[in-house]
């Protein structure tokens, strides 16, 4: 009677839970499978379906091997280790935990902190600033080249102090799949990225992306509009990003990606603003 009530355990073991999502085996169900003489194959079957929720070191192995496990079985549970999937969040405070790849703003408060994922906007416009002195010298004194995004404040608001995230699409293990630029190019790093004040104007923010005289075109951010951030790798693919020192309140962006652009062309930019309050 002992045996056939351990031969029935054993039974259950393996075709239990009937619904639903079975749960990796443990060693003492793996021992018990093994003891009351169910089948090597079958066992090796529900190890590779359900997986272990235990490694096996040398000693361990020749310890199950003393116990009557076979080696068959033995190799299945080496082979067949359960790894818990974490889904990816958009607002968990960890930068361990998996995140969709993208720039975050990063909110203390205890056990109430989070990131907020940053939205970019793409713009193709190109403003001009100066263009009465630029006319009356002739081209010799420059003309700013300015590039302008919607409304005069961002929906991502924060300290004069923030920190941000940068997630590349490596962080997941999924190099396919980087995000892109407005131009359709790859981000891999925060170092691509260039912090500017952008100038509130009536219902439009600007940043000053060039210049041009009689010399010729520039575009880019001037050194001189440049804010400076310092950002370090917190795991393969992820960065903290923080500014070298604190922030004025008002409206900010980091950009990405310049084409294209002249004084009355389009450019293509992709900012992420913030407003520092």
């Amino acid at each position: 009677m002992k045996n056939l009530t351990a031969w029935l355990a054993g039974l259950g073991l393996l075709v239990c839970p009937i619904s639903g999502s079975a749960e990796p085996l443990s060693k003492q169900s793996v021992l018990q499978l093994s003891r009351v003489g169910i089948g090597d194959a079958a066992i090796v079957a529900k190890i590779e379906a359900d997986k272990v929720d235990f490694d096996l070191s040398t000693d361990e192995m020749i310890a199950l091997k003393d116990q009557g496990v076979s080696s068959e079985i033995i190799a299945a549970i080496i082979g067949n280790r359960y790894v818990k999937t974490v889904a990816p969040s958009l607002v968990s405070p960890d930068p361990t935990v998996p995140h969709p790849a993208g720039l975050y703003a990063f909110y203390e408060g205890g056990e109430n902190a989070r990131m907020k994922k940053m939205e970019p906007t793409v713009t193709n416009q190109a403003k001009t600033g100066g263009i009465f002195g630029y006319a009356l010298t002739g081209g010799l004194a420059s003309m700013s080249v300015k590039a302008a995004i919607q409304n005069e404040t961002s929906k991502v608001p924060v300290n004069q102090t923030p920190k941000f995230y940068f997630f590349s699409a490596e962080s997941n293990g999924n190099d396919s799949s980087a995000w892109a630029s407005g131009a359709n190019t790859v981000v891999n790093s925060p170092a691509e990225l260039t912090l500017v004040q952008l100038m509130k104007k009536k219902g439009r923010r600007e940043a000053r992306v060039g210049s041009m005289n009689i010399g010729g075109a520039k575009t880019g951010v001037m050194d001189k509009d440049r804010l400076e951030f310092t950002h370090k790798m917190v795991r393969p693919g992820v960065y903290v990003m923080e500014v070298s020192k604190a922030l004025e309140p008002g409206e900010y962006g980091f950009i990405y990606s310049l084409s294209g652009g002249g004084a009355g062309g389009a450019m293509t930019a992709r900012i992420f603003d913030f407003t520092v309050n």
